[in-house]
């Protein structure tokens, strides 16, 4: 009996801190990222999560794409304050092109006492088995989905260790329609977070790319 009592009062130190790694290029981070984020730490098991910025490819410039630390502080400034929320820039000195798998591996082995898994898309979900060593995340790591528009289950085979955020928010508004409107001399300032915005008419984004 006392064995028991000692179990259930003991600290549970051998838990995992359990984050969700969120990739993508935020060019830039918008309100529709930061809802979908809001509601994975939230109605998911995930404790935190990461922001990862993906670098630009050197091979494949894009003229509309912001320099990468440019992105990660709109990124760090979006969800500077809230402790649920990371900017992380690991993939930046990794080697190019970045697959997800080798992240995976590599923040293991910089944070053994976390447990991670990816976020994906819907739309990322269908291609999911041609991505590089696929099983190994699936294995090891774990999937969580959030649906896109017109996203339909039952076209999906959901595998072990695949979680469907079924009530996710879905979001149709996009970073290349934030760049489209800037350029347009919209004003865009309820789209982003404040800060992001503030540092993007600061440094005048957007306005003269093509």
């Amino acid at each position: 009996m006392s064995n028991l009592v000692t179990d259930i009062l003991a600290p549970k130190t051998n838990l995992k801190l359990k984050v969700g790694l969120y990739f993508g290029s935020y060019n830039p981070i918008h309100i529709g990222h930061l809802a979908i984020a809001n509601y994975m730490v939230e109605y998911t098991d995930i404790d935190q999560l990461w922001f990862v910025v993906s670098p630009q490819n050197p091979h494949k410039q894009k003229a509309n794409l912001l320099n990468d630390y440019q992105r990660l502080e709109m990124v760090h400034r979006a969800v500077e304050g809230d402790d649920r929320l990371r900017a992380s820039n690991i993939e930046f000195n990794l080697p190019k092109p970045s697959y997800t798998v080798d992240t995976l591996v590599y923040l293991k082995e910089q944070h053994p006492d976390y447990h991670f898994k990816i976020l994906i898309g819907s739309d990322n979900l269908e291609s999911f088995h041609k991505w590089k060593n696929y099983k190994i995340i699936l294995e090891n790591y774990g999937v969580i989905v959030y649906p896109r528009p017109g996203f339909d289950r039952s076209k999906v085979q959901i595998s072990k260790n695949v979680t469907v955020a079924e009530q996710a928010p879905l979001m149709e508004i996009s970073s290349s329609f934030i760049r489209k409107a800037i350029r347009e001399g919209k004003d865009v300032r309820h789209f982003l977070p404040q800060k992001s915005w503030e540092y993007l008419e600061e440094m005048n984004f957007y306005r003269k790319i093509t």
